[in-house]
């Protein structure tokens, strides 16, 4: 399977002088085992089906009390544990992470952490330091996971600035930064020398309480970063609700001021910006801007956005605009020019502007490929794909097969604390889930294939 992939990475490159529309007809399935694509197909129309989604909590409780722990455990880890999660211990990652590079793909780890905004269950900096913990932990099994002798920078995880900062700070903060007259206490310079410096920081505009969870917020996302600068791993901020964005775009500013410079090899943190919001591309602009101003390395991922039910909710029930595009052809255009935007900047600015297309859309893939080769950005260069684990593998498989680089989003740990994190994942992700009608019948079509005994090319 390995001389497989070799062998097609190698026509790629050796055709690589013309630009040709990559096919995702699921070619590439024959790369993987039959168990592995009956599980995906089980998997993706439970997922599919709204009442599984919405429920999934109060499900999982039910079929525990039904089945018991262990055999309600055992049917989750063969199914949508097994598919969407790397495992729990560090030698089951680290099989499943050496599974995919032979398939051409690389990780990108990311921790389950979860706080609901206005969430009263979590409190006490006891929480977001166990979260630093694992988060140093992360890092360390990231750079692990890599036989690359020499660091190289291509080493990415996840991070959700929430598990180390509170949402209730993060929306104190927004509600400054928002005003025509923020405070120039609340500047990116400013939070960054703090961090730096670990100097008491004495925000006027926030109670004495603030304060002390502002500085250790702080502390901890430094202690996060540094780590990761000191292993060659570079670290994708997720993006939240908009209530959040603000506060947690401030965080990121400071930490780019410290850690994005060119001459520390940056960037090294990454922002998320969302394409189902209306301001999405005039902020993107701006920020690319702004780092050009100040000399730093700019880093993107671009996603399509993930929290539209209830960012919608929010605005009716404050009766406040829709801060979210009309309609899914409006968010399209809108991944569409943030796209050109990006591939426009990395094409001028180089390795000084590194961007993660992370899409499940076959025609923002082609199209990034396309400019990619017009603009002649190489493809082991500055930009890269993402996708889920477990999701969207006939995009993922063939460009990786093409020589592209291609991340899969890993989350791993034990059941109790992934089971939660996967499905205010699957919620939050209905239009995809919903939307993989056309995965399932390739996955039909391969499996039909096998079946039947035609094209039978299944490993073993």
């Amino acid at each position: 399977m390995l001389q497989t992939c070799r062998v097609l990475c190698s026509q790629a490159r050796s055709s690589a002088g013309g630009w040709k529309p990559l096919s995702f007809d699921g070619g590439a399935f024959h790369l993987k085992g039959t168990g592995e694509l009956t599980r995906a197909l089980l998997v993706l129309r439970l997922c599919a089906w709204p009442p599984l989604v919405t429920h999934g909590l109060a499900l999982q409780a039910w079929s525990q009390r039904l089945l018991g722990s262990r055999l309600s455990g055992a049917l989750l880890r063969a199914s949508v544990y097994g598919q969407f999660v790397a495992g729990e211990t560090a030698e089951e990652v680290r099989g499943c992470v050496q599974q995919l590079q032979t398939l051409g793909l690389q990780p990108l780890l990311a921790v389950p952490t979860e706080e609901e905004p206005d969430s009263a269950v979590r409190t006490g900096e006891a929480w977001y330091e166990g979260n630093l913990s694992a988060m140093l932990q992360c890092v360390n099994l990231s750079r692990s996971l890599t036989e690359t002798p020499v660091p190289t920078g291509n080493i990415l995880m996840q991070l959700k600035v929430t598990a180390l900062v509170s949402t209730w700070l993060c929306k104190e903060l927004t509600s400054w930064v928002r005003r025509p007259e923020a405070p120039l206490e609340l500047s990116p310079e400013r939070l960054a020398e703090a961090m730096d410096s670990g100097q008491d920081l004495q925000i006027s505009c926030l109670s004495a309480e603030q304060n002390r969870h502002l500085q250790a917020s702080l502390s901890r996302l430094h202690q996060v970063v540094q780590h990761a600068r000191a292993r060659y791993v570079r670290l994708l901020v997720d993006a939240e609700y908009t209530s959040l964005n603000p506060a947690l775009s401030l965080l990121v500013d400071a930490l780019a001021m410290r850690w994005n410079s060119p001459q520390e090899g940056g960037p090294w943190v990454w922002n998320t910006y969302q394409a189902y919001l209306k301001d999405t591309h005039e902020r993107l602009k701006r920020d690319a801007e702004a780092a050009d101003r100040a000399g730093l390395a700019f880093g993107v991922k671009l996603v399509r956005g993930a929290y539209l039910d209830k960012e919608r909710e929010v605005a009716r029930v404050r009766g406040t605009e829709d801060p979210t595009q009309p309609d899914y052809e409006a968010t399209s255009w809108s991944y569409s020019r943030c796209l050109e935007l990006m591939l426009t900047h990395v094409s001028h600015s180089g390795t000084r502007c590194h961007l993660m297309v992370a899409s499940h859309n076959e025609e923002s893939i082609r199209q990034a490929t396309k400019r990619m080769w017009e603009l002649g950005i190489p493809l082991d260069g500055p930009v890269c794909f993402g996708q889920l684990l477990g999701m969207c593998d006939h995009v993922s498989l063939a460009l990786g097969q093409a020589g592209y680089a291609v991340y899969k989003s890993i989350p791993y740990g034990s059941l109790e604390e992934v089971i939660p994190y996967l499905i205010r994942r699957a919620q939050e992700n209905r239009s995809v889930l919903q939307g993989s009608r056309r995965e399932q019948e390739l996955l039909r079509q391969e499996l039909r294939r096998r079946l039947l005994g035609r094209g039978l090319r299944a490993p073993h």
